[in-house]
């Protein structure tokens, strides 16, 4: 997917390719990425940051921590290509520190990517210049907030600022910044590689796609599935996760922190 962007597909081009996947935030809000990505590019300034929201602290989730052990570079293709399209030339992944086999396997990815000359100055022997650090959070769940999360990285108290200005406008040092999470970067290869129209085949008429769903409590199979937004839950806890255990009634679920 970045190597397609460098061989000549314009910033535009990219945000028309998401625009066409359909692609919304999958950190909780449902914002179309395509968008947030349109307004960091076209604002003012100079310096521009790309940052990945890696602070998951909702009970039984772990959906991004499966992503960074298992396939980080999926999350700095990712960024590079967001880097590229909104004119940035740094990011950071702000992760949780409760996660040290997922940051060690992170700063690992990243070190392979400079290497191979995928990250750093003059990727793949274009002009494009890009890289990569990690911030570690220090377990405030509030830092999953976009604002608190942008405060905490400039080392003040992780705490929300008023909005507006959006991160967009001003963000990490009062910059034009654009944040998603970590599967929203995840699936950005993917959708320039295989084309927006591929990934917009599953999911429903307003949500485009797949889902990743940690499904945690009294089903008998727990773990990860990745389904096509729109799955009923029925089909999740009792086709994909075998029904409630020891045959007792389903009672409740809870969805989200």
């Amino acid at each position: 997917g970045l190597l397609k962007v460098l061989e000549g597909l314009s910033a535009d081009a990219v945000i028309e390719e998401v625009k066409e996947s359909g692609l919304k935030g999958r950190g909780g809000a449902g914002f179309p990425t395509w968008l947030k990505w349109h307004f960091t590019k076209e604002s003012e300034g100079e310096t521009k940051y790309v940052l990945c929201n890696a602070d998951e602290g909702d009970p039984g989730a772990f959906m991004d921590r499966s992503v960074l052990e298992g396939d980080p570079h999926s999350i700095i293709e990712g960024m590079a290509i967001a880097g590229y399209t909104i004119g940035a030339s740094q990011g950071y992944v702000y992760v949780r520190a409760e996660y040290p086999l997922a940051v060690a396997r992170l700063q690992y990815a990243i070190e392979e990517a400079r290497k191979q000359h995928l990250l750093g100055k003059n990727i793949a022997g274009t002009t494009f210049s890009f890289d990569l650090d990690i911030r570690m959070g220090s377990g405030a769940f509030v830092c999953g907030e976009e604002t608190a999360l942008i405060n905490s990285i400039e080392g003040k108290r992780g705490e929300p600022r008023p909005r507006p200005p959006f991160p967009a406008q001003k963000g990490l040092w009062q910059c034009p910044t654009l944040l998603n999470n970590v599967e929203t970067y995840a699936n950005i290869g993917a959708i320039i590689d295989q084309g927006g129209s591929w990934y917009a085949s599953s999911g429903t008429e307003q949500s485009k796609g797949t889902k990743v769903f940690a499904l945690a409590g009294a089903v008998r199979t727990t773990g990860l599935v990745e389904v096509p937004i729109g799955t009923p839950l029925g089909d999740l806890i009792f086709t994909i996760g075998g029904g409630i255990k020891n045959g007792r009634a389903f009672k409740a679920a809870q969805i989200g922190g």
